[in-house]
């Protein structure tokens, strides 16, 4: 295993080929509870199963994120999106997903979104 900004995780299923950031703005206390209230849901849910692996969470620099390593991110994403749309953060939600070893991201949501990162 490895952690959520590099190197490959394995599972019983093999090695995920991509890492999906869910993301979101971050600036309190209260944003800190609630990734960690989000982060459980996700791993209350069938995700390990079907689709991947929650892989932790990053709070800083005005941000907040959960890891999910998976080899299928936009069934991942969906997944989470039935999982998460009651919370009303979820409006907010950025998400992207790289190769494992890659730099690159490719953006999921929202569609209009231009540029994503990581800090």
């Amino acid at each position: 295993m490895a952690n959520a900004r590099g190197g490959a995780m394995s599972s019983e299923h093999g090695i995920h080929k991509y890492i999906l950031v869910l993301q979101w703005p971050a600036t309190s206390e209260a944003d800190y509870g609630a990734l960690i209230s989000m982060e459980e849901a996700l791993l209350r849910s069938d995700l390990l199963d079907a689709y991947g692996v929650v892989d932790g969470h990053d709070f800083g620099a005005g941000e907040m994120n959960i890891f999910i390593h998976t080899d299928r991110p936009l069934e991942a994403f969906q997944h989470a999106m039935t999982s998460l749309s009651t919370d009303r953060r979820w409006a907010s939600v950025r998400a992207a997903y790289r190769p494992i070893n890659g730099e690159c991201f490719v953006i999921v949501w929202p569609e209009e979104l231009q540029v994503f990162s990581v800090s």
